[in-house]
């Protein structure tokens, strides 16, 4: 009898799509990361441009498109890239799948630190990798000490998000030097998925290049993109070749009309004021409403000084009972810290709604919490 891939099979099931039917008319979702804003307006009238022009409808290079790469060198180097090579991507999975493919083979150890964002451990599991996990410090990021561990064990690969999914950690920079400094003695690849570049609060994002660092990008999150797929790998020119037998046989290209809407989003942006303005007002507001509503269960653990998320540590280990109980009881959505690496936690978004939802959600999870930890909650499991 014909069956699936032993490593498909291995995979975890997206965890989002599994909240998405405890999403019932009612719920509010505290769950999946996205922002609540539209594009800018720059973005949508080109993208309906393109969708005129007739070379919108063909395979354009697999690269991406080249004045769309041009922006984006441009503005790495201003942030510290000066030796990389860009690579348009159907968002920043489809970038950590390139990675997978490109720079892993089947059997190699990759090292992820808990909590982890579910998708790349996902990634590593269809690739048929070795996944280490390590804990992170007591602020959610990864330590040197750990890698070293793991790198010395016969490690390949290191992979850290910056900003944190889900823990909305942000790593300093003598932090991260040290970690790419490390990978590159012991011959290993660190690959840093900087997603929430723009979500900081009080914190500096930084970038790290070399020879063995791959960065990765994407434009759901600042520019309200999400639906529109485009994201985007930087790595060593050496690299190119190899990545490109990845990306043709993948996608071939991201989507023409959806490019041209990045780089009007990125023009639009020219200053950072337009993503800066939002960023700042989800600090304020929708990020306050969510910690409010997590004190009675001790508030959040780790900095949460970038991203949109916080992680939150119950009273109990059950977190998937607790974040069904949470859905059917209270009507309020969030994610299962487990499917992060982090059991008995929970992980909660707060950029997918405006403030006004935000807030009466945040109610919600409040009085939830507030039973939690008076002893309350759903059956022991």
């Amino acid at each position: 009898m014909a069956r699936p891939s032993r490593s498909i099979v291995k995979t975890d099931a997206p965890i989002v799509e599994k909240m998405r039917t405890l999403s019932k008319p009612g719920v509010a979702s505290l769950a999946q990361g996205i922002v609540h804003w539209a594009p800018p307006d720059a973005a949508i009238d080109a993208a309906a441009n393109a969708a005129r022009d007739p070379s919108s409808h063909a395979y354009g290079a697999d690269a991406g498109l080249p004045e769309l790469r041009t922006a984006l060198a441009k503005k790495l180097r201003a942030k510290g890239l000066v030796n990389a090579e860009i690579m348009v991507t159907a968002g920043a999975n489809q970038a950590f799948a390139n990675v997978a493919l490109t720079l892993l083979d089947a059997g190699d150890a990759c090292l992820l630190f808990a909590p982890y964002y579910f998708n790349h451990k996902m990634m590593l599991d269809m690739r048929g990798c070795r996944v280490e996990v390590a804990p992170t410090d007591k602020r959610l990021l990864p330590t040197v000490e750990a890698t070293r561990t793991v790198l010395d064990g016969g490690a390949t690969c290191v992979v850290v998000v910056n900003p944190g999914n889900p823990s909305g950690a942000v790593i300093p920079e003598e932090r991260l030097r040290a970690l790419a400094a490390l990978c590159g003695e012991r011959g290993a690849w660190l690959v840093v998925d900087n997603t929430y570049e723009a979500f900081v609060y009080g914190a500096e994002h930084v970038l790290v290049e070399g020879p063995h660092v791959v960065n990765l990008f994407s434009f759901s999150k600042a520019y309200g993109l999400m639906g529109w797929r485009v994201g985007y790998v930087a790595y060593d020119p050496a690299l190119g070749p190899e990545f490109l037998k990845a990306q043709d046989t993948i996608a071939i290209c991201a989507a023409q009309c959806s490019q041209r809407a990045a780089l009007a989003a990125l023009e639009a942006d020219a200053d950072g004021r337009w993503t800066g303005s939002r960023v700042a007002a989800l600090a304020r507001a929708q990020k306050t409403h969510v910690l409010r509503a997590l004190a009675p269960l001790g508030g959040c653990v780790g900095a949460a000084d970038g991203a949109i998320y916080v992680i939150a540590k119950l009273p109990r280990e059950d977190d998937e009972a607790v974040v069904e109980w949470l859905a059917n009881k209270h009507g309020v959505a969030v994610i299962p810290g487990s499917a992060c690496g982090l059991p008995g936690h929970i992980r909660v978004c707060y950029a997918n709604l405006d403030e006004a939802a935000c807030e009466a959600a945040c109610a919600r999870l409040e009085e939830a919490c507030v039973e939690l930890a008076n002893g309350g909650g759903p059956p022991p499991s």
